[in-house]
Parts: structure tokens; sequence; C-alpha cells
């Protein structure tokens, strides 16, 4: 049972179902609900999910096997973890521990957005967001009411990762997992019963060939590994860190299809809520679904306004929405905490605090950044969006590829083949593990690095 202890006496999950929802929890987040869709509907739909889910079977299975595997083993934070298995690969430790130091700030300021929204329209005034955008725009132009959102978002985090692994991380997993599915669920279905929904039901999901040349195809395979590194939250520390946590005695391998399977499931039946219903609001124009970043924020509230009891839907939508933000933020904060926790020798409640603190300092320069501080620059990007680049686009791809080396070349695969052997009889995944981690993902990570500085995807 969990206790406030220090990092020597370190506890984990209770139960195997209690750790696939909690690692599934980590991977559905805000990429799953309106990035997932967006790509799709960019990328010939029905191509897109195909290639999609070949990735997400042998590309994402064998990393995320390979994390946790390496957690579980080692049963410590992602530093002590990478620390423990080869001394000369000490930059790896400190890069893998600052992405989730890096992402965790900007990513509560996002869920601070979203919990504006989610008041918004249980208030009922959800009208008011709709428009050209200027409510947005006006929302995060502002200082107090961005800042106050954040700092709402970031102590609700803090609050579930204080009560620990047992009694904070896991039982709120138990609970939010399967609400969060039972909402996915009930407004794809509402969502299908809209006139000329299928008409973006046939959009998404059937292959659209039309103008697909090899460059497009391309585009969409990076398109592809990109969600798929971001949606599975790998090379963020958090796999490596939820493994410390996971039973011995729970197959690793059967475990991560489970993760995949939620995280995968979640993500597609966004995508039969969002482009279905854009698909409605903009009377079949297709590029009303490359909105990007704006599609939830802007383009969706817009779509609601019109829908019959788009009020409620809207309320519900943005539920959803938080409760998927939240599961993410949880894992993020938890590594943090959980490296304080051993490199420093502290507490739970102690490093917990540490942590607020400093998402609290960094976390206030994305908020500011698109007000008080708008004309601060890095690298020509606004705060928020740098902290993003660096993280998505370098930090996270590097980690992912010196894990490839060090796991498939140095160690070798049976490092991970033991400790899935640990628990099982046999791993059928072997021959895949191994062909994956040594030649295929160092590929796809290099690939991931050139993407943002050679194409526009």
């Amino acid at each position: 049972m969990e206790t406030n202890t220090p990092a020597a006496e370190k506890t984990g999950f209770g139960s195997k179902i209690g750790f696939i929802l909690a690692a599934a929890g980590s991977a559905v987040g805000l990429g799953n609900i309106w990035r997932f869709p967006y790509l799709a509907a960019k990328y010939g739909g029905g191509i897109f999910l195909l290639i999609y889910l070949i990735l997400a079977v042998t590309f994402g299975f064998s990393l995320m096997i390979t994390e946790i595997a390496i957690g579980r083993r080692t049963g410590k934070s992602v530093i002590g973890a990478y620390e423990s298995i080869s001394k000369k690969f000490s930059p790896l430790c400190w890069l893998a521990a600052f992405v989730p130091v890096i992402i965790t700030p900007y990513y509560c300021v996002i869920g601070g957005w979203v919990l504006k929204y989610l008041v918004t329209f249980v208030k009922g005034a959800g009208s008011s967001a709709a428009g050209d955008g200027s409510f947005f725009t006006g929302f995060i132009g502002g200082a107090s009411e961005p800042a106050v959102y954040f700092l709402l978002f970031l102590l609700a985090t803090a609050a579930v990762v204080m009560l620990g692994v047992e009694k904070g991380i896991e039982r709120i997993s138990k609970f939010m997992m399967p609400l969060l599915v039972l909402l996915t669920l009930g407004i794809a279905v509402y969502t299908l019963t809209l006139d000329g929904a299928a008409a973006g039901l046939r959009y998404y999901l059937l292959p659209n060939f039309s103008g697909f040349t090899f460059p497009m195809l391309l585009k969409t395979v990076a398109a592809a590994m990109g969600q798929l590194f971001y949606s599975m939250s790998l090379a963020m520390g958090i796999m490596v860190t939820y493994g410390s946590y996971m039973r011995k005695e729970d197959s690793l391998e059967q475990s991560v299809r489970q993760i995949e399977i939620f995280d995968t499931g979640i993500a597609i039946l966004a995508g039969l809520i969002i482009v279905p219903a854009v698909f409605v609001f903009s009377g079949g124009d297709a590029s009303a679904l490359n909105a990007g970043p704006s599609l939830m924020f802007i383009t969706l509230p817009n779509v609601f306004s019109t829908m019959a009891g788009g009020q409620i839907v809207g309320a519900v939508f943005f539920i959803l929405v938080a409760l998927a933000a939240m599961t993410s933020s949880i894992s993020l904060m938890e590594t943090v905490v959980s490296i304080i926790m051993e490199k420093f020798r502290l507490r739970r409640i102690p490093a917990c605090l540490i942590t607020v603190l400093v998402c609290l300092l960094l976390g206030m320069l994305s908020v500011l950044g698109y007000s008080a501080w708008s004309n601060v620059k890095l690298i020509g990007m606004q705060f928020l969006d740098f902290f993003d680049f660096i993280s998505n686009n370098i930090m996270m791809p590097v980690v992912a590829l010196l894990t490839c080396i060090l796991i498939g070349w140095v160690v070798k695969p049976k490092y991970v083949e033991e400790e899935v052997l640990a628990s099982q009889k046999s791993f059928r995944a072997r021959m895949l593990l191994s062909v994956m981690l040594r030649y295929v993902c160092p590929v796809c990570m290099v690939i991931i690095l050139l993407t943002p500085f050679v194409t526009d995807i």
C-alpha cells in the first residue's frame, strides 16, 4: 500500500488492470482527441488509419514494451533506470528526465484552456465560444484568467499524484478510463446519427487514393509515426516510470497489447466524433478538418452551436477532453516526482510540491507568451510552441533513438526478452522486437527528426 515514504521504499500498482488503465490513461490524451482525427482526414482517411495500425503493432509495440521492461527490471525512475543499464549513456538519463519537466507545465496550460471551455459549456454559454475565434484569442490573450485555469488544472493533477501510485493514480484511473470510454462511445453514436454524417464517415474510414502520390505516401507515413510517438507516451520517461511500478507476475506482452487497444480505440472513436460532425457543419468541405490545434477551440464550438442539443453535447465533449488531458498530465507529473524522490531522497509530498513550483514557473511563461510577453519569441516561436517543438520534435526522438542503440546494440534485445519471460512462458514477438529495435525504429527516429526541417506535414 502506498505511503508517504522515500524512494527507497517505493511501491507500485496493486493490480494488473490498475497498471493497464493508468498506462492507457497516460497514452490517451489531447493528441488522441483532436490531433489524430485531423491527421487522418488530411492524409487519405483509411490510408492513414491502415498505416497507423501497422505502425502501432510493430514500431509502437516495440518501443513501449522496451520502456516498460526497462522500468520493471530496474525498479527505478528514468534516470536511475538508464544509469543502471550503462554509465556510458548518462546523457540519455538526463535528456529523458528533462522531457517531462518541459512538457508538464505547458500541457497543464492547455489543460487549463480545456477547463475554460468546459466551464463555458456547462454554464450554458457555449454559443459565446462560437464565431471567428475571437473568444479563444481573447481568452488566451488575457493574463489573469488563463493563469487561474492553468493553476486549477495543475493543482488538480498534483492532488492525485500526492495520494501516491495505488491510492491516487491507480484509483483515479479505474474511475476515469471507463468513464472516458463510455463518453467517447456515447458522443460518437450521437454524432453518427446527424444528417450528412455518413459522408463524413466514408471520408474518414475509406482509403482515398485520388491524387495519392509516392511523396504523399512518405508524408503520410511520417505523420503517422509522429502521431504514434506522441500518442503512446513514448520517450517521455512515463512508461519507464510506470513500468517500475508494475508487478513482476503480470504479463508484459499482453499488457502492452491491451494498452495499445485502449489508446488506438479511443483515437479512432475520437475521429468518429469529430470528422462526421465537422463534415456536417462545413457542408462537406474537407478543408475545415485541417484547422490543426484550432479545431478543438474554434471549429468544434461552431459545430456544437449548429447542433440540436449542441450545448449538452459540447459540455459532454469537453468533459471527455478534460478527462483525457488529466490522465496524461498525471502521468507526466508522476514521472517528474519519481525522479525527484529517487535522486534527492525526498518523500512524495515534498517532491510533488517542488514539481508544482517548477511547473508554475515554467507554465507561466506559456501563459504570458500569449499576453504580456507575446512579443518575446524563441527562434521565432512563442514560449508554448517552442517548448512543444523542442520536446516533441527533437528531445523525444533523440531519447528514443539512443534507447534503440542502447538496447538494440549495446546490451542487446535479450535485456528486454529476459524481463518479458520473467512473467510468461514464451515471447511471441521476440524476433519482431529485435528487428524493430536494431534496424527499423532507429530509421523511424531519424525520419521523425528530419521531417520538420525538410517538409511541411
